[in-house]
Formats: structure tokens, sequence, C-alpha cells
């Protein structure tokens, strides 16, 4: 993409609106499975990568092994990422960090492993913060809090975020310092149902929305989750136009596969 076709210029950011909010220029980068473009997503390569390239979060995704261990992987199964045909929760931890889970993307990766969700908390910096997906897996709440509370790193520092309102709302309160972001992704009605999913979050005690880059985001909308005392976040961008838009809007932080090349990319636009 052309530097001047998606220019947005930095003077914009500063400039207030109508309502005389200012332009939301400190927008928060996570960084999605970590560096995911470049390094093997999910491991301890690509969320160190995340913070070496800057990023103010890391995203993950966890799931519960057969002998009860939270480990970081996306899918239900090993077989993208690792090549063995089996689902996480037939395995133990012992199995499945036997396996080769960075081969998969670059030679350079070779024996990366799938790590606990306790190594990954250990990589987090001060003043960094790292967003865990909690994905469909019996007892993964009662396993979560354990770690979380065996971790040195402060509830403050963890975000949960689950598509799975039940879910999230059994992690909050179990881990009632961390703080809780709804996923959501692009359903057709999604203005009229934004009343539905606000009650939702007051109700649950949720702390906002983390929504698909394919929702019609303006500074409206942001500061409408506002009045109710609720966050927005967006997730997943690699586009610089859009992540201009987002960060103009004033959403609190943008999710992407690229975390240092974005940064830079709006930094320089």
């Amino acid at each position: 993409m052309e530097k001047n076709a998606m220019r947005c210029a930095k003077a914009d950011f500063f400039e207030p609106l109508v309502s005389g909010r200012i332009m939301n220029s400190t927008v928060e980068i996570v960084a999605h499975r970590g560096a995911s473009h470049e390094a093997p997503e999910n491991t301890l390569a690509s969320v160190n990568l995340g913070w070496a390239q800057n990023a103010d979060a890391v995203e993950i995704d966890v799931h519960l092994t057969q002998d009860g261990e939270v480990v970081a992987i996306h899918d239900p199964t090993l077989l993208r990422t690792t090549g063995r045909d089996a689902r996480v929760d037939e395995l133990t931890l012992a199995d499945i960090q036997g396996l080769d889970a960075g081969i998969w993307k670059a030679a350079a990766y070779r024996g990366e492993r799938v790590p606990t969700l306790a190594a990954v908390l250990a990589t987090v910096p001060a003043g960094k913060k790292i967003f865990i997906e909690l994905k469909e897996t019996p007892g993964l709440v009662p396993a979560l809090k354990k770690v979380a509370e065996r971790s040195a790193l402060a509830a403050s520092a963890m975000v949960l975020i689950s598509f799975d309102a039940t879910a999230l709302l059994d992690a909050k309160h179990a881990l009632p310092g961390c703080r809780a972001l709804l996923l959501l992704d692009t359903p057709e009605g999604a203005p009229e149902r934004l009343p539905e999913w606000i009650a939702l979050c007051q109700v649950s005690g949720f702390d906002g929305l983390d929504v698909s880059a394919g929702w019609a985001i303006d500074a409206r909308l942001v500061d409408r989750l506002r009045t109710h005392g609720l966050q927005l976040h967006v997730w997943t961008v690699n586009d610089p136009r859009r992540a201009c838009e987002l960060a103009q809007a004033g959403v609190v932080s943008i999710t992407t596969d690229r975390p240092g090349w974005l940064r830079n990319q709006l930094a320089e636009a």
C-alpha cells in the first residue's frame, strides 16, 4: 500500500471532534497470538517477539490438557500447528510438549513447544498486559484460576476474553481482579443488538467489548459504550488505514498479527 494512500495526518490525532473530545493517539497495540505474522503463534518465541516489538499486550488462546494443565494453543486439535492429529484434551502435557510447534512456520523455529499458561505469564514485562482467550474446554476456569493465583503477575495485568459469555462470567467470578471483555464477531443486525450486549456486560460485570474489525466503528459508538462504563477493543487489524481510523475513533486497543510494523505505520501516518 502506498504511504500517501493510507495517510492519516498526524495533526488529525490532536484535532478535537465536534463533541470536544480529543482524538486518541495512544491506542494500545495487542500482539495476536504473539507476533504471529513472523513467529509460530501461541509459542514463547511469538510471545517474546511481541514484547520485543513493544506491544502493549499479547493475546493468547488457552485449552486444557488431559491431565489438567492450561496450555497456549488456538485450535482444539494439534494438527495444524504440530502435525499430530489429536485433541488437546486427549493428551497429557508431556505428550504435547514432545511435539514441535514451530517447524510448520519456519525452519528457524524448529523445536518450539506448546507452552503452558504459567510459562507465558512469566514473560509479561512490568507495565504490560496479557489477553487470555478462553476456549471451550470443560474444567478450564478452575485450572486457569490456580495458574493465575500462583503467578507473580498481578490480576490487573490479565485480561480475560471469550466469545462464550457463560465461561467469561465464570472466569470473572473466579478472578474478579482481572478485566473481562466479551468477544463479538460481525453478526447481522449488530447495531440493533448493541443494547443487548451492553446490558449483558453491565449485569455480568464485564469491562467492555472486543469486537471484529468488520464492525462499523466510529467515535459515537465508542462514546456510547463509555457512557455505560464500557471499553471498546478491536481485533484483528493488519491494515494501517483501518488502524488509523480506529485510533481516531478512540478504541482502547487494536489486536494485530504485526505489532511492531503496525505501530511504526501509525507513527508515520
